[in-house]
C-alpha cells in the first residue's frame, strides 16, 4: 500500500513538474504576456484608417497591449473572414471600423457570442452590442463646414449658385449625419443643392466622373462638397476639365497632409477635419479602462474642426497631431 502511494505521489509531482516547464513564463512568475487587440477595418488604403490605427498603435504601446490590423480593403465578404480569424486567434479585445453600419451588426454578434469586448470607432452600427461607441461628431463638424462654406459663397457673391454633394454611402450612420449637418447649413443661408452623387469603391475615376456629372447637370453650380478627401484630386481634374477653375469651389470633409498648403492658397475652400489619431487612441483607451472594470461611456463624440483659412494657422498643431497623425 505504501508502494503504490509512493508511486502515486512521484506520478503527481512529474506531472506537475511537466506542466510546468510546458506552461508560459507568466504563469509561473515571469512579467505576463501583453494581452493583445485587433483593429477590425474597412479599409486601411484609406488615410483616415491607416492615421487611425496609428493612433492605435501608438496609444495600445504606451498601455501595454499587442495590436495587430485587419483591413478588409472595402469587402464585406472579406470583412467577415478576417473577424473569424481575430476570433479564433484568441484576442482580448477588439476595435472595430466596419464597412457599414448594418455589417457592424453580423460582426457584433459574432464578437459577442466568442465573449470578446468590442469597442467600435466611427461608422456606427445599426445594433448590437459593444463596449462604446467612439464617432466624430459628424453632424455638428458637416453643419459648421456648411456654414463656412456659404459664407465664401455670399462673399463671392455667388449665394445664388447651387452645391452638389459627392457623398460617402448614406447607409452609413456617419454619412447620414453629415448629409443632415451640411443640408441644415445650405438651407439656413437659403443656398439650393445640385444634386447628390455617392460614393462606391472611392477612386480617383468615380470621384472625376461624379464630378463631371453634377457640373453637367447644374450650369450655375458654385460648389462642391466631398465627403472625404483622399480623392479631392479627382474633383479638381473634373473641374480643371470642365473650364470651371475659379468658378466653383471645392471642400472637402478630412483631410490630406497636401491641404496645409492647399487651404491657405485658396485651392480648397475648407475641410470639415476630423481627428483620427485622437480616436484610435481614444478607442485604446476605452478598452483598457473596461479591462481594468473601469466606468465606460456608451458613446462619445470627438468635435470636427471646421477648417479654413481663415483659421487654419490658429489650429495647425492640432491638426498636425490629431488629423494628420504627424507627431
Amino acid at each position: 500500500m505504501a508502494l503504490i502511494t509512493r508511486r502515486r505521489l512521484f506520478h503527481t509531482a512529474f506531472s506537475f513538474a511537466v506542466t510546468a516547464a510546458m506552461a508560459p513564463l507568466s504563469a509561473v512568475g515571469a512579467e505576463p504576456a501583453p494581452r493583445r487587440i485587433a483593429y477590425v477595418v474597412s479599409d486601411l488604403r484609406i488615410p483616415f484608417w491607416d492615421i487611425m490605427w496609428r493612433g492605435i498603435q501608438s496609444r495600445a504601446a504606451a498601455l501595454g497591449y499587442q495590436a495587430k490590423a485587419y483591413s478588409a480593403d472595402n469587402n464585406a465578404r472579406s470583412e467577415i473572414t478576417n473577424l473569424v480569424d481575430v476570433i479564433r486567434s484568441g484576442v482580448s479585445g477588439i476595435i472595430l471600423s466596419p464597412t457599414n453600419s448594418s455589417a457592424a451588426v453580423t460582426l457584433l454578434k459574432l464578437a459577442n457570442d466568442a465573449a470578446i469586448p468590442v469597442v467600435v470607432a466611427d461608422i456606427g452600427a445599426d445594433g448590437g452590442e459593444y463596449v462604446s461607441y467612439i464617432s466624430s461628431d459628424n453632424r455638428d463638424g458637416a453643419y459648421r463646414i456648411g456654414r463656412v462654406l456659404a459664407a465664401k459663397l455670399k462673399a463671392l457673391g455667388w449665394a445664388d449658385g447651387r452645391v452638389g454633394i459627392i457623398a460617402i454611402p448614406q447607409k452609413r450612420a456617419n454619412g447620414q449625419a453629415r448629409t443632415a449637418g451640411f443640408m441644415q447649413a445650405m438651407e439656413e443661408a437659403g443656398l439650393k443643392g445640385a444634386g447628390i452623387r455617392q460614393q462606391v469603391d472611392f477612386s480617383y475615376q468615380e470621384t472625376f466622373d461624379h464630378t463631371r456629372d453634377l457640373l453637367a447637370t447644374a450650369p450655375d453650380i458654385r460648389a462642391i462638397w466631398l465627403q472625404g478627401s483622399d480623392r479631392y484630386q479627382g474633383a479638381l481634374d473634373a473641374i480643371a476639365a470642365a473650364g470651371r477653375t475659379g468658378q466653383v469651389l471645392l471642400m472637402t470633409f478630412d483631410a490630406e497632409p497636401e491641404f496645409l498648403e492647399m487651404i491657405p492658397r485658396g485651392t480648397l475652400a475648407g475641410a470639415g477635419m476630423q481627428q483620427p489619431f485622437l480616436m484610435g487612441e481614444r478607442a485604446v483607451e476605452t478598452m483598457a479602462r473596461h479591462h481594468n472594470g473601469q466606468p465606460v461611456e456608451r458613446e462619445q463624440k470627438l468635435p470636427v474642426l471646421a477648417v479654413s483659412e481663415d483659421n487654419i494657422k490658429a489650429e495647425m498643431s492640432t491638426i498636425r497631431r490629431n488629423v494628420l497623425g504627424l507627431k
